[in-house]
């Protein structure tokens, strides 16, 4: 797990998801390099497994997880998911390459108490998950479309807890 020293509102943390060696498994962490070369003000960590993933959702009260998915969508499918109005579908990443799957990590730590306040996770609808498969084009461009969302998230909690501390 990768985690640079980052300014900006540290109450946010955005986990990229997944496995570069196995095509469209790689979209969260292309999301997280493409959100570290583009606002480097960001707190972003890698993470291979969603295992993994559990760690990280303690470090933060506000955390925005990005891994591919399968549902059936056609590849490049984008689902956001706010977890503090609706639970992650178990169909979200049946038969995951990582050896637990997002849905189950996130719900575990939930049983756990340890999920942070406040936590997203955007999909992205992978169609190529074999070992040494390069991600699909309609993955990568909604690694670009998903990159821009997270920042505009981002950046709109940066206000929030702006208007939060003025207020104070």
């Amino acid at each position: 797990m990768t985690r640079p020293h980052t300014s900006g509102p540290s109450a946010v943390l955005v986990v990229g998801v997944g496995n570069l060696a196995r095509g469209d498994d790689a979209a969260g962490l292309l999301v997280a390099r493409r959100i570290r070369l583009r606002e480097p003000r960001i707190e972003v960590v890698e993470v291979p497994n969603a295992t993994d993933c559990l760690d990280a959702l303690r470090r933060g009260e506000r955390v925005i997880v990005v891994d591919a998915m399968r549902t059936g969508a056609p590849a490049g499918t984008v689902r956001r998911f706010d977890l503090q109005d609706e639970p992650l579908p178990a169909s979200f990443s049946p038969g995951s390459t990582h050896a637990l799957g997002l849905a189950t990590a996130v719900e575990l730590a939930r049983a756990l108490g340890t999920l942070p306040r406040r936590v997203v996770v955007y999909g992205i609808e992978g169609a190529r998950f074999e070992l040494g498969a390069a991600p699909s084009p309609e993955v990568l461009a909604a690694v670009d479309r998903v990159a821009e969302a997270v920042v505009a998230e981002w950046k709109s909690a940066a206000e929030s807890e702006k208007a939060e501390t003025c207020t104070s």
